[in-house]
């Protein structure tokens, strides 16, 4: 195992059988903790607040442990050190065709466009570094995704006046990777984008709107965009997955999860999860595909959340490239000019009924008298349902009407 690894639940035997039963709950945790006792210390799960401050103080000296909006003990060692998985801090970008040589049409990519620009963040490369500080446009972001939790996020970077720059701590809450800033050592909750530990605790980062799609419909979409370049300083095996089965329908107990996964939904079930004005809902993936496009109001906005396949998984096969088909899900604002349109799929194209424009998967009328305009796109992730509902347990669960 390369030290910068994350402890792999059950990896070896997943990549001899593509399909191999998931391994027993009961057995999952001593597993775990042996590998991970080999390499890192390991603080045992419910220690005493103290005890934790104590051991974490030798690593985080700059870190005020006696701000925090969560308790301690819910904080975990997922194995590695701080930044022992390394963020990208001088990203690369290359153009479409040289990406063409290692970057599968059907790969997912984390999208984001800013100021005419345009850049693909494949997750081949982004699961094994989780955090790319970057700047477009002007606008410094961080771009983060969590394996173990299939959430991919994008915020601002700017907080208070200046910009923090991002890493891995090494922690996990509820199996989501806590990152750190290296400003003022506070700690900060992926999924939620707010500092939980620390001198900005209770922060929260501004979210940025970043679809998840293949690498075929960023080229549609984005012709002259840019991709994430495999060179990043580190010897990695980008294209194939560390966490080969993981998505698996047999998984049902995610990496470190403390407590019960909600009931509502299968814990590594895809949904499309956002909170508007308020208002916290999951679209599962599978009851998306049966209505292609929602035309839904969450928090006092009427948006439209879109369903298509052609996105592979990064957390099924080991070769991503060659992983299964499950789709993706993205979120816009369905108003346009003051008028609010409402969507459908006519075959494979996009069409609103009020004025017949057709529409692409990243929200730009491509034909009809809307050509030209673009959708607002709404923040929002496509996340394992355990994660989601752990952090937002009050979340409605969409329904087909």
């Amino acid at each position: 195992m390369h030290r910068a690894q994350r402890p792999r639940p059950g990896a070896p035997a997943l990549r001899r059988r593509r399909r191999r039963p998931w391994l027993l709950p009961s057995l999952l945790p001593s597993l775990l903790l042996g590998v991970a006792a080999l390499a890192w210390p390991w603080p045992a799960a419910g220690q005493n607040p103290a005890d934790l401050v104590r051991h974490w103080q030798s690593e985080w000296p700059r870190t005020d442990f006696a701000r925090h909006t969560v308790p301690l003990a819910e904080i975990v060692s997922g194995g590695p050190p701080r930044d022992g998985i390394p963020p990208i801090d001088r990203p690369r970008f290359v153009g479409q065709a040289q990406a063409d040589a290692w970057l599968g049409e059907q790969e997912p990519v984390l999208v984001f466009a800013q100021g005419g620009e345009a850049r693909a963040y494949p997750l081949q490369i982004l699961i094994w570094h989780e955090i790319v500080n970057d700047e477009v446009a002007g606008r410094p972001i961080a771009v983060t995704f969590c394996p173990l939790c299939n959430s991919a996020l994008v915020f601002d970077r700017r907080v208070q006046g200046r910009v923090l720059d991002f890493g891995t701590t090494g922690k996990l809450r509820n199996s989501d990777l806590v990152m750190w800033d290296r400003q003022t050592e506070s700690w900060w909750q992926q999924l939620t984008g707010e500092a939980i530990v620390g001198a900005l605790a209770g922060t929260q980062l501004a979210f940025l709107p970043a679809p998840l799609v293949s690498y075929a419909t960023f080229k549609a979409g984005y012709p002259r965009g840019r991709v994430l370049s495999r060179e990043t300083g580190h010897f990695r095996d980008y294209g194939s997955n560390p966490y080969a089965g993981y998505d698996s329908p047999d998984n049902t107990a995610p990496f470190l999860l403390r407590g019960k996964p909600d009931a509502r939904l299968h814990p590594v079930e895809r949904v499309v999860a956002l909170e508007l004005g308020g208002e916290a809902r999951a679209y599962p993936y599978r009851r998306l595909e049966q209505a292609g496009a929602v035309n839904d109001r969450l928090g006092g906005r009427d948006v439209v959340v879109l369903y298509r396949r052609g996105t592979r998984s990064a957390l099924d096969g080991h070769a991503i490239a060659q992983s299964r088909d499950v789709g993706t899900g993205v979120v816009f604002e369905r108003t346009v000019e003051g008028r609010t349109l409402t969507f459908a799929w006519e075959g494979e194209a996009l069409v609103d009924r009020e004025t017949g424009s057709r529409w692409s998967l990243l929200g730009e009328a491509v034909a009809g008298p809307l050509a030209g305009r673009r959708l607002t796109p709404v923040p929002h992730g496509n996340h394992f349902a355990f994660a989601w509902l752990a952090f937002r347990p009050h979340s409605q669960i969409y329904a087909e009407p």
